[in-house]
């Protein structure tokens, strides 16, 4: 997957290790000597955090450390939804026109806060890295949350507000120009324009109105551009994985995202499931373990031993646990592939960790080549 997609958007719950699996699998197909972009959708800092950088902004950064054996490279970037809109606003409309948009009040709240923005952003930047042609790999982390998918939905929401009532009845006015303005909306919203006018004051549905009549023309750029970044997303050479813990809320919302994505026929590679526990002495049961360390502290011997004995215990039941989980998962999904990545002692923040995660993502690919 690693050496042959071209896209790969992680996606999981919050607290399952997504962002640093999403920074692994970037890093290590940049030591495969591909040219790797990695872009976060979550505002939070964790890819930084990952990468072992001080912040991410809206422009790709290299990431110092990479081995350039190979002769790839690795940047890593934040989506920031207000600039990308902005960069839209400058790029698709003239200079007149952007200038006016971009000191629109309602335009920069809308910008910077509306419902869905974000998801819209999100798709319109994917598509720049893509249209660009400077990386050979891009790797997306999702928010970690269950509208980490949302911008799935981008295109058509779009078109719903694009095509809604309210909007074309806010644009009348602006193609109607000069007197006709008051007539438009008299005739239009009547007694519901004067309550909201009342309301929110004459001022805020001046700033809608102008800013829907400035951004008419390009809303329909970007609705083309939003399906086919969609398009791009269901076709050879994306791959959405999945990642989870071994944990029940986190392997439900991991089945809430395999059935969304093949609801909306995007092709999933399959689940990654972290932090994993695993038992090597598999032959000495809990039951087993437990009778033992009873029986050396019955006898007031060896209590170091009795102690091991009980953590081992422990580490069984706790593994036996997640195997139940993951088999209730695989279970409802049989199709679904799945790679299990061991718990590490201590939390990724470096370079070093990032490579020990890759290792054991292709680790287990080859274990289960082989089986």
């Amino acid at each position: 997957m690693l050496d042959t997609e071209r896209i790969i958007v992680c996606c999981g719950s919050g607290g399952v290790g997504k962002t640093t699996t999403a920074a692994a699998l970037a890093l290590r197909a940049a030591e495969r000597g591909r040219r790797v972009v990695v872009l976060t959708i979550d505002p939070a800092r964790r890819l930084a955090q990952s990468l072992g950088l001080t912040a991410l902004d809206n422009n790709p950064r290299e990431v110092a450390g990479v081995d350039p054996a190979a002769g790839g490279r690795l940047d890593a970037m934040m989506l920031d939804m207000k600039r990308t809109f902005d960069e839209i606003v400058l790029d698709h409309s003239t200079p007149e026109r952007a200038e006016a948009l971009l000191a629109n009040p309602f335009y920069q709240s809308l910008s910077s806060s509306f419902a869905g923005t974000q998801e819209y952003m999100a798709m319109e930047k994917l598509g720049q890295l893509d249209a660009s042609g400077s990386w050979d790999l891009i790797v997306v982390d999702t928010p970690p949350t269950r509208s980490a998918l949302d911008f799935l939905d981008a295109p058509n929401r779009l078109g719903d507000f694009l095509d809604g009532r309210l909007l074309r009845l806010l644009l009348a006015p602006a193609k109607a120009g000069g007197r006709a303005y008051a007539k438009v909306i008299g005739a239009s919203l009547g007694m519901f324009t004067r309550v909201i006018t009342k309301v929110l004051g004459a001022q805020l549905l001046a700033d809608v109105s102008q800013f829907v009549a400035a951004l008419e023309t390009m809303f329909g750029g970007f609705r083309a551009r939003a399906d086919e970044t969609f398009r791009l997303l269901a076709a050879p050479g994306t791959s959405f994985v999945v990642v989870a813990a071994p944990e029940a809320a986190a392997l439900r919302e991991a089945s809430y995202f395999v059935d969304r994505l093949d609801a909306d026929g995007m092709p999933l590679a399959g689940l990654i499931v972290n932090r994993m526990h695993f038992c090597a002495a598999s032959a000495l049961t809990v039951e087993r373990g437990l009778a033992a360390a009873e029986n050396l502290t019955d006898h007031g011997e060896h209590p170091l031993a009795a102690a091991v004995l009980r953590i081992h215990a422990d580490r069984a039941r706790l593994a036996e646990r997640e195997v139940r989980l993951r088999e209730r998962f695989t279970s409802a999904h049989p199709d679904t592939a799945l790679v299990e990545v061991e718990a590490l002692s201590e939390d990724v923040h470096d370079l070093a960790g990032l490579r020990e995660i890759g290792r054991a993502l292709a680790g287990d690919e080859r274990a289960a080549a082989a089986g």
